[in-house]
Parts: C-alpha cells; sequence; structure tokens
C-alpha cells in the first residue's frame, strides 16, 4: 500500500507456460528420451520498487530512505564560522568519517563551500539520508555530535551522542530507523485496510485503501467490480481466516477472501 491508500504490484510471478519457449525453441528431454518446449515462469522484481519506497515512506520534505537501502546512511554537516572553527571541525569530522567508513557504514561528509548549515540540511533531507550528524565548534570541545533522524522530523528526531563511541550508537540508530520505518509502513497498511462484508462498504473501503471482502472467484464478478469502483482483485492472501461467506458482488457461497484496490 503506497501512502495514498492505492496498491502497487510488485515482486510478482507469471505462468508462461509454453509460448516463449516456442517462440525462442527452448527445449529439454523428458524421460521418454523426447524434446518437449520448456514451461517457463517469470520472477518480477522492477525498477518499480523506486518509486515505491518513495511513495511508502517519503513525506512532505523529500524521499526517507531505509538503512539498508541508502547509499549514504550517514552524512556528517560540519558547522563553522571561523576560519579557526573550521579547521578544528573538519579535522574531527574526516577521523569520524574514517571511523565511521571502518564500521562499514556509508557515509559522507558535506565538505561543500558557499551554502549553509541549514541549507544543507534541508538538502540532504530532500535526499533522504537516514541520519544526520552536526558537528560544530562547540560539540568538538565537548567531544560530542548531534545526531538527527531523517524518520523523526525536528525535535523529537535529535540526540546528543559521545564521539567515543559514536560508530556503535550510529549502528544502534540505523537498525532502529530500518525498524521504525517498517513498522510505520505496516501499521498503515492494516489501518487501512477493512473488511468489508458488503459492496456498500468495498466501494466505501477502496476509495482511501484496501477492502478485504469474500469473493467467489468469478471473472465477471471481478470485471463488474473493477468498471463500477476502478478497483481491482490484488491478490488472495495464503493465510486466511477460515469458514465461508458470500462473495461480496454476487453473493454467491465463497471459501476465501481476497484483496480489492485501486491502483496505478
Amino acid at each position: 500500500m503506497m501512502g495514498d491508500g492505492k496498491a502497487l504490484q510488485s515482486g510478482t510471478s507469471h505462468f508462461l507456460g509454453q509460448n516463449f519457449a516456442q517462440a525462442f525453441e527452448v527445449k529439454y528431454l523428458d524421460q521418454g528420451g523426447q524434446l518437449q518446449h520448456c514451461w517457463t515462469t517469470s520472477w518480477g522484481l522492477s525498477t518499480r520498487m523506486i518509486g515505491a519506497i518513495i511513495m511508502v515512506h517519503g513525506d512532505d520534505q523529500g524521499l526517507v530512505l531505509p538503512p539498508k537501502l541508502a547509499p549514504y546512511q550517514v552524512v556528517i554537516v560540519p558547522i563553522f564560522k571561523t576560519d579557526e572553527e573550521k579547521t578544528s571541525v573538519f579535522d574531527t569530522a574526516r577521523k569520524l568519517k574514517a571511523e565511521l567508513v571502518k564500521a562499514n557504514i556509508r557515509v559522507t561528509l558535506d565538505e561543500r563551500e558557499g551554502n549553509s548549515p541549514g541549507w544543507k540540511f534541508n538538502d540532504w533531507e530532500m535526499r533522504g539520508v537516514p541520519l544526520r550528524v552536526e558537528l560544530g565548534p562547540k560539540d568538538v570541545a565537548k567531544q560530542a555530535a548531534i545526531l538527527a533522524r531523517r524518520d523523526r522530523p525536528g525535535k523529537e528526531g535529535k540526540v546528543s551522542a559521545s564521539l567515543a563511541d559514536l560508530p556503535t550508537t550510529i549502528e544502534r540508530l540505523l537498525a532502529e530507523i530500518q525498524q521504525s520505518l517498517h513498522d510505520k509502513a505496516l501499521a498503515f497498511r492494516k489501518s487501512n485496510t477493512h473488511d468489508t462484508k458488503t459492496y456498500d462498504d468495498l466501494k466505501k473501503a477502496v476509495e482511501t485503501g484496501f477492502a478485504f471482502s469474500f469473493w467467489c472467484g468469478s471473472a465477471d464478478c471481478e470485471a463488474k467490480i473493477k468498471e463500477e469502483t476502478r478497483a481491482t482483485m490484488r491478490c488472495i492472501p495464503l493465510e486466511q481466516e477460515g469458514g465461508s461467506g458470500n462473495c461480496v458482488y454476487c453473493g454467491q457461497p465463497s471459501a476465501a477472501r481476497a484483496i480489492f484496490a485501486r491502483a496505478y
């Protein structure tokens, strides 16, 4: 489920029969020693997953990337006013970057000139980097840094951490961010998946999320639901509660529930 309640098809599998095998003359030798065209399947995980990441986790500030997938897991943003402060801050920042690289953390140090720290904060938030390290002269003096989580905007997502064990602290926070993003997306899907017992319930549910309904399995019912609501049957979950009911559209007996939703 995307952030607007719509469904996105991903990670699907398709039974292709022998069509492609016949077109490309892909054969195998069967137990009887006869050549047969292969029966083939297609399993797809395409670049649409990039779109899914953007639409599931992103917010009004831009990207929010899960740490396991982020090109940069951490960005260090130095803060200074004078040349003396700049030298001290950058010396510490470069040492910290080396320590994080040694700990197998994907990190970058923002050394761009001509941009204020605030501008850099906004820029890296838009890019979705999971964790920002803010390092200024006062932080260097205290041998600490401010860590800002992308998944928790504002003061809520900021903590002060000692430089002495910062790699360990950052590893822990990245794991927390990864789990937090997963839990938030799952909770959103659950709260917007509705157990619909009537067709009116289904029509209302698919306006903002998923409808979980009994379905007789008829392609005719599926086509009519799509025509009338713009929602399609997305999948039949393997985990069913058991029992039987009546198809949400035609009222015929049904042994399984399916998820209906609008898609792109």
